[in-house]
């Protein structure tokens, strides 16, 4: 396990520093100039000049991805074109809205989905069953955005209970006011997430209910309860958990749709800002902290897998002979 731990943690530093290199590239293909940002309308090639020197986009390619490299093992992000202020503090800073929101929406979706999920399965053949799947498979067509307006409109401007958007000024210092804040985020996100998760788990579980062993443990004089959690839970959990830790992955990428809805100061919206200001050293930021994230998620899903599933350790045992 610790030769696996050593190759997984070489694999996802290695796919970090690729990513982080592609991303620079990238954005200096994109048409406009930086410099830009910093000067108003009708600047003088001179001015244009000046500006370039000081946020170091004359220099060569490789001696700025050299200088951007060498910052971020520091932990270092750079300085904001636009703001002038150090990028690593804000992007903490929006991470206090974006990780909560996208760890509670997982949680309910979560909660929703799994139990859901089985009894659409275990009661495929009646009426609720089918309406479960159905209303699933409906949830997916239906676009984030749409959903989080329509709350919106009800929970807020016609019902009052819950406000349209915004953040506490001072973030998480009065708990049930940032909680409030989140909650219709939190429930736009957890719906359009646990519809996809249903199907998974509901094709999961019937995978399970049909399977050789849980009928030969029934046969053997074991409840439909008691078969199904020794020989089945785990069983099911094995595809479910590579499944939850992309939705997860997608959520935490995806917010910036949920954040500009409901003008959350969260890691998407700095991500659009910094796009529409040409504000390289946020973009950098924000992508390269969005990839580790996705690459930390898929990192412990696959450890995750190999401590509930027995075939996956016995395969790794294999290998290290």
């Amino acid at each position: 396990m610790a030769r696996y731990l050593l190759r997984r943690t070489a694999f996802l530093l290695g796919s970090l520093l690729a990513a982080a290199g592609l991303l620079f590239l990238l954005l200096r293909m994109l048409p406009g100039d930086p410099a830009n940002a910093l000067l108003s309308v009708g600047a003088t090639p001179e001015q244009i000049a000046a500006a370039r020197r000081q946020i170091g986009s004359d220099r060569p390619l490789a001696e700025q991805f050299w200088t951007w490299l060498t910052g971020l093992a520091r932990l270092d992000f750079g300085t904001s074109f636009v703001s002038r202020l150090p990028v690593g503090p804000e992007i903490s800073a929006r991470l206090a809205v974006t990780v909560p929101l996208t760890l509670l929406s997982f949680a309910l979706a979560v909660a929703v989905a799994v139990p859901v999920g089985f009894v659409a399965a275990w009661r495929s053949d009646r009426w609720y069953g089918a309406a479960l799947n159905a209303i699933s498979q409906l949830g997916i067509a239906v676009p984030v955005f749409w959903i989080g307006m329509l709350l919106v409109t009800v929970f807020a401007l016609r019902l009052r209970l819950l406000p349209a958007g915004g953040f506490p000024r001072d973030d998480w210092a009065e708990p049930g006011r940032a909680l409030t804040a989140l909650a219709l985020p939190v429930i736009t996100i957890a719906l359009v997430m646990s519809a996809s998760l249903i199907r998974y788990v509901r094709s999961a579980t019937l995978d399970v209910l049909g399977s050789d062993y849980l009928r030969t443990a029934r046969a053997l004089g074991s409840s439909f309860a008691g078969a199904m959690w020794r020989h089945g839970l785990r069983n099911a959990a094995v595809p479910v958990i590579s499944i939850l830790g992309i939705e997860l992955a997608t959520t935490f990428l995806g917010a910036v749709v949920v954040e500009s809805v409901f003008t959350l100061p969260g890691l998407g919206t700095m991500l659009v800002e910094g796009i529409a200001e040409h504000d390289y050293p946020v973009i950098q930021g924000v992508l390269v902290v969005s990839t580790f994230g996705v690459l930390v998620i898929g990192f412990a899903a696959d450890l995750v897998q190999r401590l509930v599933d027995p075939r996956l350790r016995a395969h790794l045992g294999r290998g290290r002979r």
